[in-house]
């Protein structure tokens, strides 16, 4: 949950990923209406943390929520409706993406990278991206921790993109995150995944409230894990 980054550095982040990712792309059979474009999640990070600074962090997370939106505080709750008329922090989070993930056909990405508070804390954080429509991105998970050491920032962001599979004749399931109206928490665990089944995700959040995220994209003709993050358990966020 915790991010905003320098546009600059980014966008030029985001140019010197388009080449090599467009060209990967050219060699392969298109998955159908979309390819992925791992740039277009640097230029959501982009705009995502332009609006924290312009309008409000609160503002900005509700604004590139998704509907069905999951954060933690720790305990999985339904986005929107946590973060309703939620005071504005007196600064935003900063946050900067390092690595991006992404599906063949472009419908769902992941980013991760580092966070920093105005009080000097500093952390990780990673997030989902579902493709809402072709080049529009809303955020499905967003989740982060506190690190002893801030994360040193990589030369250049890296991007992997999944292998090019038969796209299915319908969609895949979207998920299995509930929401429980009355609560506002959704289902302690969840979890989500392309719409061609190349990139998927998964979440447990454990009675203590510690929690475990997960993602896999599909290599050399199989599901692989890139991401595996075991979160401590914390004390509710008022």
């Amino acid at each position: 949950m915790k991010r905003v980054a320098p546009a600059l550095a980014l966008l030029a982040l985001a140019g010197a990923l388009a080449s090599p990712v467009h060209a990967e792309h050219r060699r392969m059979p298109p998955p159908g209406t979309g390819t992925a474009n791992p740039s277009a999640l640097v230029a959501a990070e982009i705009a995502f943390a332009r609006m924290a600074r312009e309008k409000g962090q609160w503002t900005a997370f509700r604004e590139y929520a998704d509907d069905s939106a999951v954060m933690f505080t720790p305990r999985a709750v339904y986005a929107k409706a946590w973060l309703s008329g939620r005071k504005e922090p007196a600064a935003p989070v900063q946050w900067q993406a390092h690595q991006v993930w992404m599906s063949c056909d472009g419908t769902l990405g992941v980013t991760k990278g580092a966070w920093q508070q105005p009080d000097g804390s500093t952390g990780y954080f990673t997030t989902i991206w579902k493709q809402v429509k072709k080049g529009k991105y809303r955020w499905v998970l967003d989740q982060g921790d506190t690190l002893a050491e801030p994360l040193k920032e990589p030369d250049m962001l890296s991007a992997s993109v999944a292998d090019c599979t038969e796209r299915p004749g319908a969609p895949l399931p979207e998920g299995a995150i509930v929401v429980q109206e009355k609560s506002g928490l959704a289902a302690q665990q969840g979890f989500g995944r392309s719409d061609d089944g190349t990139l998927s995700w998964s979440y447990d959040v454990a009675p203590d409230n510690s929690r475990t995220v997960s993602v896999s994209l599909r290599k050399s003709g199989e599901m692989r894990q890139v991401l595996s993050l075991d979160v401590a358990a914390s004390k509710p966020t008022e």
